[in-house]
């Protein structure tokens, strides 16, 4: 059978993937560093001629520029390839992305993070290794396997790869939408591996993921920064200001304390509660995650549900506020508190924006300040869910349970990944997230890693989900 010679093919070319992926990782693809831009465009063309080696018809869109802080910088290229143009067959887009997190040795790294180490557990250590570039390669490692043995993929294939998604995919959403009736118009259904299990010993399914809505909250006062011993006690401090109308967002336990926010949130049905039932995972995993045991719920259960279906406010930052080391009597002129709430189903992030500046402006009336304040949000990206009995999940569920012999969770996420709810939306079809790495990889912190079983099991599961989606009806 197809399948078990190209499970066997994996197996034994586990070598050739990790050098593949090795080289990867020596590319500081870093989106976020106009240093390192020139890098992010050399990654693009790494995988360009990956693909082109392997037969992969390979076409680019320019997203254009981005100005950076006043600086005008080349966006990288949406890398569009494709493999097999079969009508007979399913199309399946696969979406992935090759730039990274930035990262210095001085921060933490035991190691150089553009260097891939393997450590004696097996770890594949490196920046980028586990988000995105493992699983990328994953599905390039999956082309190769079938080129290299002369057998057809049982669908087509085509990749939507960019290089922006650490900074905001800037320039990808009016691609997408572009090209939904041109290259994008054939595709069945969509694929994505950008996320991970949901602990350390049981793969998953990804379902639903929530929105953000990200609020700038700024008070100004005098003209110019103020000595406190002068004008201390005898004008409004905007800083004093802006800590009275943080505490009255969000209580300790993250109780979200916005009139309304709650109203619009889905109920819980019973059988979604079912689905808690029998996860894999343990509170020590959120303990050894954290660092420390500040857990806010004590059941599993109320933890994964506040995480994933059930919305959050959590405080960033102050923009404008003295944060050396040492001490400094300043009154701050100006200062811009930064918060963001996690969103769910069936919240919309205009109601939500319109709820928290009502509340907020409410709030500083009460103080009777004479200063001014303004808020507004910066980003408002929806939530996502999908269904985990659409033949898409289905036939993933069968690949799952064919690598690794067990029927995979079925999970939700607290976090973000917009290019999901675009390609739903562009598109009309159905988006599967379907991660490669473990729940304790570390990405975007030091020492990220992907274990070898769980890159060369991957690019195994992608395979096989190919072959399982290509006998559904989608």
């Amino acid at each position: 059978m197809p399948v078990v010679k190209f499970l066997e093919y994996v197996e034994e070319h586990q070598n050739d993937f990790v050098e593949r992926l090795r080289k990867a990782v020596a590319i500081p693809s870093v989106s976020g560093d106009p240093a390192h831009r020139q890098d992010v465009f050399r990654m693009a063309d790494f995988l360009i001629d990956e693909l082109k080696a392997l037969g992969a018809s390979v076409e680019t869109r320019d997203p254009g520029q981005q100005d950076f802080h006043g600086q005008t910088l080349p966006l990288p290229p949406i890398v569009l390839a494709t493999v097999g143009n079969d009508p007979a067959k399913k199309t399946i887009l696969v979406y992935g992305h090759y730039d990274v997190q930035p990262a210095l040795i001085e921060d933490g790294w035991a190691t150089d993070p553009f260097t891939l180490v393997e450590d004696d557990q097996h770890r594949l250590i490196g920046r980028g290794s586990t988000d995105d570039k493992g699983p990328v390669l994953g599905w390039i490692n999956v082309v190769e396997a079938h080129k290299k043995m002369g057998l057809e993929l049982p669908v087509n294939l085509k990749f939507c790869l960019e290089g922006m998604e650490e900074s905001g995919s800037e320039g990808l959403d009016p691609i997408i939408y572009s090209e939904a009736d041109k290259y994008f118009r054939d595709v069945d259904a969509v694929c994505i591996s950008d996320n991970y299990w949901l602990g350390t010993t049981k793969p998953c399914l990804t379902y639903g993921l929530r929105g953000v809505s990200y609020f700038h909250l700024t008070v100004k006062g005098p003209r110019a920064d103020l000595h406190s011993g002068v004008f201390g006690g005898t004008v409004h401090e905007p800083m004093t200001d802006l800590f009275a109308l943080m505490s009255k967002l969000v209580t300790p336990d993250g109780k979200i304390l916005v009139p309304g926010i709650y109203d619009q949130v889905r109920q819980v049905t019973d059988e979604e509660q079912k689905t808690y039932d029998h996860l894999a995972f343990k509170m020590e995993e959120l303990h050894d995650a954290v660092g420390n045991k500040i857990n806010i719920h004590e059941s599993i259960r109320d933890t994964l549900q506040h995480r994933w279906r059930f919305p959050s406010l959590s405080l960033h930052g102050v923009e404008g506020a003295f944060y050396n080391p040492g001490d400094k009597t300043v009154v701050p002129a100006r200062v811009v508190g930064k918060f963001s709430i996690r969103t769910v189903p069936d919240m919309e992030p205009e109601k939500v924006t319109e709820l928290v500046k009502k509340y907020v402006t409410d709030e500083f009336n009460k103080l009777n300040s004479k200063n001014s304040m303004t808020i507004e949000c910066t980003h408002g990206g929806n939530h996502w869910l999908s269904s985990p009995q659409h033949p898409n999940y289905v036939a993933a569920a069968k690949a799952v349970e064919k690598v690794f012999s067990v029927k995979p969770d079925l999970t939700r996420e607290g976090g973000s990944i917009p290019v999901t709810l675009s390609f739903q939306e562009a598109l009309k079809k159905n988006v599967l997230l379907l991660p490669m790495g473990r729940g304790d990889d570390g990405a975007h912190s030091i020492n990220e890693k992907l274990d070898r079983s769980n890159y060369v099991s991957g690019t195994k599961l992608l395979g096989t989900y190919l072959y399982e989606v290509s006998q559904v009806q989608l």
